[in-house]
């Protein structure tokens, strides 16, 4: 039917006449409350935003010169992390001379991430970014 048919019949119900899809030919109208439909929907996505999850990246800085029970500690903290489901990005910083000996630090990573792999899993390896080297560890999948 033509538009001005459909909107006199909706003006008749006391309804509004919503255009669904406008690029559609013909044109598809609805006769529907529209206040109704838009509180729906606001109703539906605050519905799908509580039910999203977030997360969180932690992160934790080592250094190549740090000692065992230091770095037990840091893999402790890492591991607390993982369990509550947040991502952890453990970094080296490299000071001065450190740079040219990049391998101890991604010895350590590597360490690191064998200290942990019973509640995180390496996401993405250890990579050399300016004077950090970075890998990123995400939880594991039960």
């Amino acid at each position: 039917m033509s538009s001005k048919e459909a909107y006199e019949i909706a003006q008749q119900k006391g309804l509004d006449l919503v255009n669904i899809a406008p690029t559609a030919k013909p044109p598809v109208c609805k006769i529907m409350n529209l206040g109704k439909y838009k509180f729906e929907l606001q109703k539906r996505e605050k519905e799908n935003r509580k039910n999203q999850k977030t997360i969180n990246v932690k992160e934790i800085q080592l250094s190549p010169s740090i000692d065992t029970n230091d770095l037990n500690t840091k893999c402790r903290n890492a591991s607390k992390f993982l369990s509550k489901g947040d991502k952890v990005k453990v970094s080296v910083r490299f000071r001065g001379r450190e740079l040219t000996h990049t391998e101890i630090g991604e010895a350590l990573l590597k360490r690191f991430a064998e200290e942990i792999k019973d509640v995180g899993t390496v996401e993405r390896p250890a990579k050399l970014e300016g004077r950090n080297m970075i890998m990123i560890l995400a939880p594991v999948t039960q």
